[in-house]
């Protein structure tokens, strides 16, 4: 066997193995709603219990702590870093919860594979990025919604499969999880670190620029980051209370609320996955390098606002559930977080680009995990249309804000970019560019 990382890992293949991560993240999320009734089961959970599985997961609290950590390690040690050991971390979280056989195992292997998910994604979306030809990068970067769309279509169909097996199943699908982050990180070893980063590093060695740990207070202080995170946030924040709890509760609710089997519900949210793989490929990949990328952010922001008003106002028969994951699943794919993770690697500079993106997602991952942890009691105690309208008034403001607020970066370099909006930085002054 070749030596660890003596062959480089170079082009489409570098740029796969990064967008695993989204695969990664997704696949955990949708693994643990596939089987979620089956530990309701096994280990006799409570509202409460279902409600902190989805809280501390890859779905929020856990992602949320590891994007703070990993998007600072990022960079300060380059991005090479958190591959050489974010999925070994995220290896020891797949093995407890595969052999869990009591609630508090479960939940530290829920807790672990969060964290590691979460240091990996800002990474991912940053590298990409930067190593992605600039009138292409929405191409690049859409890799990794692609291969994010991929992870719920293998794991709900594998959960399908296995339905007769039972817990065994659930088990056999995490265990597949593991079998790709051993694959995606042997071959992440060969990757080369990021040209962009290594050159601003030399810049900040040759100038005296202010280090990682002073730059991040600009995140804040800035006005052109102020407003960038007021634009980032009210995007993939409020899309990301609808989609999360979506991801983690809706084979839960196509049961509890529609009646469905469990491999019924696990079927039909798999195909909903297809319908947001096959967009993420045609429409965003193939298209928004090419054209208007406020128009198509507005064409799926309508899409999904209308199909959750259907599910929650039409009654949850097969025509309208079939309606629902296909207006719902298309315009996953070429919607909010897409556009999110373009723009956040697009709108700061290179020396806390990662940083900025690890703020942005703990801030939206802490709010799904606050939305997920009371979500199965509102639906107990007020009643599924209470909480559907309420996901439906999330996407409303996300659609308004991204659509008002789409930035012009469309065939510009980073480095144009960040010359255009941090012109008068050295100043101390804020750029007169708008968001």
């Amino acid at each position: 066997m070749a030596k660890i990382g003596s062959k480089k890992t170079t082009g489409m293949k570098a740029t796969l193995s990064v967008a695993m991560a989204n695969y990664i993240e997704a696949g955990s999320i949708v693994a643990g709603a596939g089987g979620l009734s089956l530990w309701v089961e096994y280990l006799n959970l409570d509202d409460i219990k279902i409600g902190l599985l989805g809280a501390v997961s890859a779905n929020a609290f856990g992602a949320a702590v590891g994007a703070i950590i990993g998007g600072y390690l990022c960079d300060k040690l380059g991005r090479k870093f958190i591959y050489t050991y974010d999925l070994l971390i995220y290896m020891l979280g797949m093995i407890l919860i595969i052999f869990s056989f009591n609630f508090p195992m479960l939940l530290v292997g829920y807790i672990i594979t969060g964290l590691a998910v979460g240091a990996g994604v800002p990474a991912s979306w940053t590298y990409i990025a930067e190593e992605a030809p600039h009138k292409k990068r929405a191409a690049h970067t859409g890799m990794a919604q692609l291969a994010w769309s991929f992870g719920p279509v293998i794991a709900l169909l594998l959960s399908v499969v296995l339905a007769p097996l039972g817990l065994l199943g659930s088990r056999i699908i995490f265990g597949h999880l593991l079998v790709i982050a051993f694959i995606t990180w042997y071959i992440r070893q060969g990757l080369s670190e990021s040209a962009i980063w290594k050159e601003e590093k030399e810049k900040q060695k040759k100038q005296k620029t202010p280090s990682t740990t002073n730059a991040i207070k600009e995140l804040f202080s800035l006005k052109v980051n102020r407003k960038a995170l007021f634009l980032l946030l009210g995007v993939y924040l409020f899309w990301n209370l609808t989609a999360g709890a979506m991801g983690f509760f809706m084979p839960y609710i196509y049961e509890t609320v529609g009646g469905l089997s469990a491999s019924k519900a696990n079927l039909l949210q798999s195909l909903l996955w297809v319908f947001t793989v096959l967009t993420t490929y045609f429409v965003f990949i193939k298209l928004a390098d090419k054209f208007s990328r406020k128009a198509i952010y507005a064409a799926s922001a309508i899409m999904g606002i209308a199909a959750w008003m259907l599910l929650v106002f039409a009654p949850m028969t097969t025509p309208v559930l079939l309606l629902f994951v296909f207006l719902w699943g298309a315009s996953a794919g070429f919607g909010a977080q897409a556009f999110y993770g373009l723009w956040a690697s697009e709108l700061f500079p290179t020396r806390y680009r990662a940083q900025a993106q690890g703020v942005m997602f703990f801030i939206a991952r802490i709010g799904v995990g606050l939305w997920t942890a009371v979500m199965p009691t509102i639906i107990t105690q007020l009643g599924f249309s209470v909480a559907g309208g309420i996901m439906i008034a999330f996407l409303v403001v996300a659609a308004l804000i991204g659509t008002l607020g789409a930035p012009d970066t469309q065939g510009k370099t980073l480095q144009e970019i960040e010359k255009e909006r941090y012109s008068d930085q050295s100043n101390g002054s804020t750029s007169k560019k708008a968001v």
